[in-house]
């Protein structure tokens, strides 16, 4: 396991199906994570106790998710010193707009590192990146899915060729 575990909360379980793909990015690169449901609004007792008491739980990065006014990466920054990172999700009649907005704009002091609206998969690779500033063995799984990703793009462009070759006029 990777020298460092990750908080995720989550505003709802609606943010589930979305924050999956985060939860199976920390589980490809070993790293023990927690995941729990407090609202901003709703319970935000429970939400300020999570983030202050997360750096003396262990943890080395926050992941909140949340859509529509999405306050919560925001109420979990101004309560940890920890490196936060807020996935918008989509939902509400702006899809996912205001939730990006809501995350992104934090006033000075309070920074949340935002990924894509529902790119919680972004989310879980940051936060390895974070801890593998101090930890070898995951900064080398990180470089080999690079090294993934770049062998996938070039069997892309390879069938884009073979395509092309065998187009007809």
């Amino acid at each position: 396991m990777a020298n460092g575990k990750v908080l995720v909360i989550m505003g709802s379980d609606s943010d589930f199906p979305v924050m999956e793909k985060c939860f199976k990015m920390l589980k490809r690169f070993e790293i023990d994570f927690e995941a729990h449901i407090a609202s901003a609004h709703r319970t935000p007792a429970k939400a300020m106790e999570l983030a202050s008491k997360a750096y003396d739980n262990g943890f080395k990065v926050v992941i909140a998710a949340a859509g529509m006014a999405a306050h919560l990466a925001g109420v979990i920054a101004a309560n940890t010193t920890l490196p936060v990172i807020g996935v918008p999700c989509k939902g509400g009649a702006l899809n996912g707009v205001d939730a990006l907005y809501a995350t992104v704009q934090m006033p000075t002091g309070i920074p949340v590192a935002t990924v894509a609206i529902d790119g919680a998969a972004n989310a879980g690779v940051l936060a390895a990146q974070i801890i593998a500033l101090g930890d070898e063995e995951l900064s080398l799984k990180l470089k080999s899915y690079k090294e993934e990703l770049a062998s996938s793009v070039g069997a892309k462009d390879e069938g884009l060729q073979q395509k092309i070759a065998n187009m007809e006029d």
